[in-house]
């Protein structure tokens, strides 16, 4: 049988076609052969590009992702920004003022206006609560002033209480007073009147619906009513006549005193003494001229003495003969 070999001419051919190709696309005498490729070019730079940027977004939100992950799965609380302090114009403008009764609560106020008593100084009843007040300069305009509401402020111990000799009630829950005695002194000479006073939420005040802290709270209305007893109210309770009499006798002796940690010093170690020292001071720990332990006195041994006592309560029970 003869074998068929297959016809090699075409592949020969095609072989010699392709550096002709090459030839004229290098050239560039056939336009038609160059162009498919630039344009294959530029899309696959369009679409490393376009892969580039699905990469760069997708890193961006793994990360984002992995943030609540260690949180526990839950978005990290971000506070919100402090707000502004109001201008003049707009804290004129929430000012309430009605029948006597002048309300100034949550304008944020850092200080109180001084236009404000000029404005109204016939005011009977000042509401400036949920401020971040920290003093209380100009309330001495209000000189018919009888209801001060200064709840959830900033006042701390050190504050100057305005003279206002018509005020009758005063409340200043939610503050930062610490210094009961001080802030009674200053009370009992600056507000003669006062007859409602309530210090909630302040260190001052112990936390009556506290267990622990009952006994406390007790004491501290006893000192109080001491210092002041023309209250009628105190708190969140009326005053009793058997609470004001046990007042009167105890008061003076019912400071309570709280127990914080930067009270307690460590104790300072015995100085001792130094060859600098007189010779003569009465107060040594130890003596200068040491006994050497070789003649060093002392003595061991049993005891031999017995205690007959009939009368004795523990030789009732004690067996040994030895004693």
């Amino acid at each position: 049988m003869a074998a068929v070999l297959p016809d090699l001419g075409g592949l020969a051919k095609i072989g010699d076609t392709e550096p002709e190709l090459t030839s004229t696309a290098e050239a560039g005498t056939e336009g038609t052969t160059a162009e498919p490729a630039a344009e294959s070019t530029a899309a696959q730079a369009a679409e490393a590009a376009k892969a580039a940027e699905a990469a760069d977004q997708l890193a961006a939100m793994s990360v984002g992702d992995a943030q609540p992950e260690s949180n526990g799965g839950e978005q990290p609380f971000v506070p919100p920004p402090a707000p502004e302090p109001l201008t003049e114009a707009e804290v004129r403008e929430r000012i309430r003022f009605d029948n006597g009764q002048l309300s100034g609560a949550g304008l944020e106020l850092e200080a109180v206006p001084e236009w404000l008593g000029q404005e109204y100084s016939g005011a009977t009843r000042l509401d400036l609560s949920y401020n971040q007040l920290a003093a209380l300069d100009h309330l001495e305009r209000f000189k018919g002033l009888q209801e001060l509401v200064l709840d959830n402020n900033c006042l701390a111990d050190g504050l100057a209480l305005p003279k206002l000799p018509k005020l009758h009630t005063l409340t200043l829950n939610k503050n930062s007073i610490s210094d009961i005695e001080a802030f009674l002194d200053m009370a009992k000479q600056r507000l003669p009147q006062l007859r409602y006073l309530s210090l909630l939420g302040n260190q001052a005040c112990p936390n009556e619906l506290v267990e622990k802290d009952e006994d406390d709270y007790q004491r501290y209305r006893y000192l109080v009513l001491h210092s002041l007893p023309k209250l009628k109210f105190l708190d969140s309770r009326n005053v009793t006549k058997e609470e004001l009499a046990e007042a009167k006798r105890v008061g003076q002796f019912m400071r309570v005193v709280r127990y914080q940690e930067q009270d307690e010093e460590p104790a300072a170690a015995p100085s001792q003494p130094s060859e600098s020292s007189e010779p003569n001071s009465l107060y040594r720990p130890l003596p200068q001229d040491l006994r050497d332990a070789q003649t060093h006195r002392a003595t061991i041994g049993q005891c031999k003495y017995v205690y007959y006592g009939r009368h004795s309560e523990g030789n009732r029970f004690i067996r040994n003969q030895d004693l």
